[in-house]
Parts: C-alpha cells; sequence; structure tokens
C-alpha cells in the first residue's frame, strides 16, 4: 500500500485535518487487537473518504465492508439531517467490537448495520443511494458494481477501495492471483462502462471514483 516515499505520507498527514477522538481510538484499538489491522482506512483515506461525504451531502449511503466501522464513521460525518448510512460485512466476530464503536458516535441513530453477504443483501434494499464505497472482498468488485449501479442516482458516486492492490495491478512479472485479477478486470471494465465517468486516485492502495452519469 505504500506508494510515496515515508517523508511525504507523515507531511501529508501531518498536514490534513486531526482523525476525532472517537476515531483516533478506534484506529489504536483495531490495530492492537483486531486481525489485519491494514484494513482501516486510517487517518488519511478516512479524512478524504469525509471530505467527499461533506462535498455531496448525501442522503443515503451504502457501504459494502464495514470492518471496524472507520470509514462508516468518516462517511457519516456528510450525510444529511436524517440520513442514512446502510453498512454490510460478512464477518460476525467483529460485530460487537464495531457496534461499540458505532453506539458511542454522533451517528448510531443514522446507521444499518448488516451481517451478511453482500450479493444477497444487496438486491433487498429498496433504495435509492448518492454514494456509494466498495471496500468488501475483492472476488465480488465487479458483481457488487453492477448490482449497485442501478440503485445509484444519476450523479451519485461510486467508491472502490484497493484497486492498485499493493502495486500488483502492473507487475507483470508476477503471477497474477484471483484476487488481482479481478481488480484488473474491474479496472477496465468500469473505465470502458459508459454509464460512468471515472477517476483512478493513487491514494493509500487505490482509490477508484466512479460518477454515475
Amino acid at each position: 500500500m505504500k506508494f510515496l516515499a515515508e517523508e511525504i505520507e507523515a507531511y501529508s498527514v501531518a498536514h490534513t485535518e486531526n482523525e476525532s477522538e472517537l476515531l483516533r481510538s478506534l484506529n489504536r484499538e483495531t490495530h492492537a487487537n483486531i486481525l489485519n489491522p491494514r484494513m482501516l482506512s486510517g487517518h488519511l483515506q478516512g479524512r478524504f473518504l469525509s471530505m467527499i461525504s461533506r462535498m455531496i451531502r448525501p442522503d443515503r449511503i451504502l457501504e459494502i465492508g464495514t470492518y471496524t466501522g472507520y470509514s462508516a464513521l468518516c462517511l457519516c460525518e456528510g450525510l444529511n439531517a436524517g440520513g442514512r448510512l446502510v453498512t454490510i460485512d460478512i464477518n460476525e466476530e467483529l460485530e460487537t467490537f464495531t457496534r461499540s464503536f458505532f453506539a458511542d458516535s454522533p451517528f448510531t441513530d443514522y446507521i444499518d448495520y448488516r451481517i451478511g453477504i453482500a450479493t444477497d443483501i444487496i438486491p433487498t434494499l429498496d433504495e435509492t443511494f448518492d454514494l456509494v464505497f466498495i471496500d468488501a472482498d475483492k472476488i465480488n468488485y465487479p458483481a457488487y458494481f453492477n448490482l449497485c449501479i442501478d440503485k445509484v442516482r444519476k450523479g451519485g458516486f461510486l467508491i472502490a477501495d484497493n484497486v492498485l492492490w499493493s502495486g500488483k495491478v502492473v507487475q507483470e512479472e508476477i503471477k497474477i492471483d484471483k484476487d488481482t485479477q479481478a481488480l484488473l478486470d474491474f479496472n477496465r471494465m468500469v473505465h470502458e462502462d459508459n454509464r460512468v465517468s471515472n477517476i483512478l486516485l493513487p491514494i493509500r492502495d487505490g482509490l477508484m471514483i466512479l460518477q454515475k452519469l
């Protein structure tokens, strides 16, 4: 995930608004107690997601892949009054930990946290979303996009995380694994889809930002 020189990344973080105390605690507790803490969005990406959400001012957000809830809390910062974020995760072992941080946040009444298989749950959502954040299993990125695109309003946004996959998407000398191939397919698919405009930003592990036309 480290594409920038460490000193440049540190400088960027130092000149980015601070995490809230709750997010700082969630960041710390995730790294101390939860497996694979690199899955956490973290300070810089979290502030980016918050900024995007505050720019859009969404009424409805869908997040696919909750993990410990850091990105969900960041995205909630831009919700309009009475808005709602639906977040889906398959890992029931993290539910108690994640719910505790949601409960301590000012957004607890705005978050609809669901445990289950996203490809089963998404078709049941009878809503139109202003913003979708995809950060779950990479194999299903194409499926998530196809399930969500008709549920996003015209002019709405989809953001997909990890689309550079630690640089594996451009490392032609290595054997391509299933996750890397799925991301290559996803990146090509959305780049060629005339229903969206797109920009791939090399923030952290790569963010593909799509706007529905």
